[in-house]
C-alpha cells in the first residue's frame, strides 16, 4: 500500500466534509493485513457528536452481496441448487405472469416461458426489479405495495405479506432475459429463510455474522449502540441536508419484512471482515464458510453484453455477479478488471480486488439522490485504485 495513503484519504475525506456533504465519512483502504481507517466529520450535520470508526451505518444495497453469500452457503448445504425452479419455496411465484413488452399495460400480460430459478434471482434476472425507464406501469404497483424505494424497514409488511402482495404483479421480463435491480435480493431474503427454516437475521448471524466477528451488523441496532448511530439526510434542492431518519428511528427496533435488498446496518470493521472473507477464498480463522468456487462465482460477471448494455442507469457499462457488480473493463479512472462490490443508496460503498487482495470501504449518511455516484465516493474510487 502506497506510504502516501493515510494522509491521502485524511485530506479526501476533510475535503469533502469541508464542502458541505457528507458531514461525516469512515473509510478504510486494505491490502492484505495492512489495514488503513479514516473517520472525519460529525455523525449528524448538526455536529452533536464526531465521527469514529466504531461508528454505526445503514448500508442499504451493500446487504446484497452478505444476502448473496448466504445462499451460496444454502447452495453448498444441498437445501437448494442454482437451477432449482423456486416455486416449492416460493409458491407466491408459480406460473407466472409477465406483460407482453416492459411498456405494456399491468394486464396486458402473457404466460412466462418457464419458471424463476435460484439463478435468476442470484443474477437479478427474475424478472422483478428496476428498469432505466421508472415510468413503467408494472413498475408502480411494485414500488408502492412494495416499499421498494429508500429503506423505510418499518414500512413493509412482513414476508409471507409481502409474497402475497408481489404474486399479484406481473414480470416486466421473462425469467433470464433481462437484468432489473434490487427486488431479487429481497425474494432472496425470503427464500434463504423458508429454506433454511428460520428467519433470516437469524440464520446470518449463526452462518456469518457471528463466525466473522461482525459484532455490530443486524437489521435493527439495540439500544445500548444508538449513540454510535449516524443520522440518515437527504440533500434538498437548495443544497440543504435534511434528516431522512435519526437514530431513533426506523432501525432502532426489529423489522417485519428484513431486507435482504438493503436492510443491514453495520460498521467498516465489520463489513471488512466479510470482504476478508471472500479474499480469504471462504476460510476465516481456520474455519471454511464458503468454497472457493463459489466466491469465485459470486464475483465473476454473468451478464450478456446486450444484457450489460440495457443497465447503463445502474452498471455504468459494468458486469453483474452476484449480489454485485464486476468490473470487466477499466472504462473510468476508478474501474479495476475483476473489482467486485457495490453501492448502498444511503451513501456506501464497499469493493475488493481478489487479483491485489485489496479492499475499499466508504460509508456516508447521506442518501444518492440517483444511481450516479456521488464526488466523494468517485473520488475515494480513484484514490484506492491508486492506492
Amino acid at each position: 500500500m502506497n506510504p502516501s495513503t493515510p494522509d491521502d484519504l485524511r485530506t479526501l475525506l476533510e475535503t469533502h466534509i469541508a464542502e458541505g456533504t457528507p458531514p461525516g465519512a469512515v473509510a478504510l483502504l486494505a491490502r492484505g493485513d495492512r489495514v488503513e481507517v479514516r473517520a472525519a466529520g460529525s455523525l449528524d450535520a448538526a455536529g452533536t457528536a464526531p465521527m469514529a470508526r466504531d461508528s454505526i451505518f445503514r448500508i442499504a444495497s451493500l446487504t446484497k452481496p452478505v444476502v448473496a453469500a448466504a445462499a451460496m452457503m444454502l447452495i453448498e448445504d444441498g437445501r437448494i441448487t442454482p437451477d432449482d425452479p423456486v416455486d416449492d419455496l416460493l409458491p407466491e411465484l408459480a406460473d407466472r405472469s409477465v406483460v407482453r413488452t416492459p411498456s405494456a399495460a399491468i394486464d396486458d400480460v402473457v404466460p412466462a416461458d418457464r419458471p424463476i430459478t435460484v439463478l435468476d434471482l442470484l443474477t437479478f434476472r427474475a424478472g422483478y426489479g428496476f428498469p432505466s425507464d421508472f415510468s413503467l406501469p408494472a413498475l408502480v404497483p411494485l414500488m408502492e405495495r412494495l416499499g421498494q424505494g429508500p429503506p423505510q424497514p418499518q414500512q413493509v409488511p412482513a414476508p409471507d405479506e409481502w409474497m402475497a402482495r408481489l404474486s399479484e404483479i406481473p414480470l416486466l421480463h421473462q425469467p433470464g432475459e433481462g437484468w432489473l435491480y434490487n427486488t431479487c435480493s429481497d425474494i432472496l431474503g425470503v427464500l434463504i429463510a423458508r429454506a433454511a427454516g428460520r428467519p433470516l437475521p437469524e440464520f446470518l448471524a449463526e452462518r456469518l455474522f457471528e463466525p466473522l466477528g461482525m459484532v455490530d451488523t443486524g437489521f435493527a441496532v439495540p439500544p445500548a449502540d444508538l449513540g454510535r448511530f449516524t443520522t440518515c439526510h437527504l440533500t434538498d434542492p437548495d443544497g440543504s441536508l435534511r434528516i431522512v431518519d435519526a437514530p431513533t428511528g426506523q432501525w432502532s427496533t426489529p423489522p417485519a419484512f428484513p431486507s435482504g435488498g438493503g436492510g443491514l446496518v453495520s460498521t467498516v470493521d465489520d463489513y471488512h471482515a466479510f470482504t476478508r472473507l471472500l479474499l480469504a477464498e471462504g476460510t476465516v480463522a481456520g474455519r471454511r464458510l464458503l468454497s472457493p468456487e463459489s466466491i469465485r462465482r459470486m464475483t465473476t460477471n454473468h451478464l450478456t453484453p446486450a444484457q450489460r448494455r440495457a443497465t447503463d442507469l445502474f452498471l455504468e457499462g459494468q458486469g453483474w455477479g452476484f449480489g454485485g457488480s464486476v468490473d470487466i473493463e477499466a472504462a473510468n479512472a476508478w474501474n479495476v478488471p475483476g473489482r467486485y462490490g457495490w453501492i448502498g443508496g444511503t451513501g456506501t460503498t464497499a469493493h475488493i480486488v481478489p487479483t491485489t487482495g485489496s479492499t475499499a470501504i466508504l460509508f456516508t449518511q447521506v442518501q444518492l439522490a440517483d444511481p450516479t455516484p456521488p464526488a466523494l465516493m468517485r473520488a475515494f474510487w480513484q484514490l484506492a485504485a491508486h492506492a
